[in-house]
């Protein structure tokens, strides 16, 4: 008697949960399709956008979503607020369904991790299709997914002569380098050089990105006016043109803006205001006659800053083994760096360190995996906070912008608080908290070698002051 109604209860349970899934299928199938309908005539490809909606990727992947009813049954409400938390920590898919409406570029980095999750079947992971019936992506949707991530990156991200085996890669050579106005140029180039624009006349930007010294200072953290001590470690000016954003929280768009920013920094340059600096160039007739030359309007913020961006434009390093290897030439790698940039992509590496400057694309979390603040010790700082201070974002607190790899022997100490002064501390220290593995010393050493590959071309060619007549 009790095994029969043991049983039945049992038949009851299934087939209420089978009840209950079905009508949660059938409700996400309504919604996706309401959602799908709200935008009548997408610019994208509106088959990948119709799959995101009816697997719900923007429950746990964008910050705006509807949640559907169920999310605050017992049991759904746990996982679902879990799924959501972490989902969207790892991944924001926004910028993605946007450009997917209005047409526009998927963001590269977004295009990287996409693919990547599609490939290894890792999305969506189990416990979310176990509650949304309609999440499982079918092999016709994966197939969808790669074609449209191919014809994206062929469209927007490729590099012109890049070899046919590396046109469909996350990362790529650089580029020719962009049109630049020469005369821009060679003004920019004698104003980075120029301690005017420092407060007291000590420091120029030269003085922590260093054009014969990778582009940095190689210091912890920099040094300011008054011997001051900045709180961050001074990224590369090299190739910095290439990336999406300015600064390790990206608070500067353009190189513009960055150009901008120290000057009147008060533990970096220090100088007091514009009109200060101004002052202090004006008194230069020299100076003074051939920058008026360029810009009749004469010194302003915007007319000094436009300068001192279209020289760091200029400021690239073409020609590494690695680009050579890239559009063809099959000796410019040695065995063991062609097995260590193999590694870098089996660890998942080109997905966040992804495109022309292998990294520079996006914000990820700094200890993804692990804590990383935890186990550096010494408590958390302001600027360990990250993007988090420039957006007030709570998922941005700890994430910064992921540096380009190019050139990176010569960077050292690495992070944005120079906490690792090796190359190899610095892989070991990625593998640990962003991705939670080891590796054996020779794959590390092997993925050391291919980061030596990176190393470009850099002549120093541009007047550093005003040259007489």
């Amino acid at each position: 008697m009790i095994k029969k109604l043991l049983l039945g209860a049992c038949a009851v349970g299934i087939i209420g949960y089978l009840g209950t899934a079905a009508y949660i299928y059938n409700y996400d199938q309504n919604r996706s399709s309401k959602l799908i309908a709200a935008v009548a005539t997408p610019k994208g490809d509106a088959q990948i956008r119709d799959i995101f909606y009816q697997r719900g990727c923007e429950y746990c992947h964008t910050g705006n979503a509807e949640m559907p009813f169920y999310a605050s049954f017992p049991i759904a409400k746990q996982l679902m607020e879990h799924d959501v938390k972490k989902g969207y920590v790892h991944f924001n898919l926004q910028a993605t369904m946007d450009s997917l409406v209005n047409g526009t570029a998927a963001p590269e980095a977004d295009l990287a991790k996409i693919e990547r999750v599609v490939q290894d079947q890792t999305m969506p992971p189990t416990r979310y299709t176990a509650l949304h019936w309609s999440g499982n992506l079918s092999e016709s949707d994966r197939a969808q997914i790669l074609s449209w991530a191919e014809k994206q990156r062929a469209q927007y991200y490729v590099t012109k002569g890049v070899s046919d085996t590396f046109k469909n890669e996350a990362v790529q050579p650089l580029p020719e380098p962009m049109p630049t106005d020469a005369e821009k140029v060679a003004m920019g180039a004698i104003l980075y050089h120029d301690t005017r624009l420092s407060g007291d006349d000590t420091l120029s930007c030269e003085t922590c990105h260093r054009l014969t010294a990778g582009g940095v200072d190689h210091l912890v953290t920099s040094k300011g006016i008054n011997g001051q001590t900045g709180p961050i470690n001074a990224p590369t000016v090299f190739n910095s043109v290439y990336n999406v954003d300015q600064f390790w929280d990206g608070r500067a768009h353009t190189l513009q803006d960055q150009a901008g920013g120290p000057p009147l920094n008060p533990i970096e340059m220090g100088s007091e205001s514009w009109d200060q600096i101004i002052g202090k160039l004006a008194k230069d007739p020299g100076l003074t006659a051939a920058f008026t030359k360029i810009y009749p309007e004469g010194y302003t913020a915007a007319t000094i800053t436009d300068a001192i961006a279209e020289f760091e434009k200029t400021l690239v390093t073409p020609n590494s083994p690695f680009d050579r290897y890239m559009k063809g030439e099959q000796g410019a790698l040695t065995a063991q760096q062609k097995h260590g940039f193999q590694l870098f992509k089996d660890n998942k590496c080109d997905t966040c360190h992804v495109g022309k400057n292998l990294g520079g694309q996006s914000f990820e979390m700094m200890g993804l995996k692990e804590d990383y603040f935890a186990a550096r010790g010494k408590g958390i700082a302001d600027v360990d906070l990250g993007r988090f201070n420039f957006t007030m974002f709570a998922r941005d607190r700890n994430r910064f912008k992921v540096p380009t790899l190019r050139n990176v022997e010569l960077t050292a100490p690495y992070l944005h608080d120079g906490s690792i002064d090796s190359l190899k501390g610095a892989v070991n220290m990625m593998l640990k908290f962003q991705l939670e593995t080891t590796l054996p010393e020779k794959d590390v050493d092997d993925i050391v070698a291919f980061l030596t590959s990176l190393t470009g071309e850099y002549k120093l060619d541009q007047p550093t002051k005003l040259q007489a007549e």
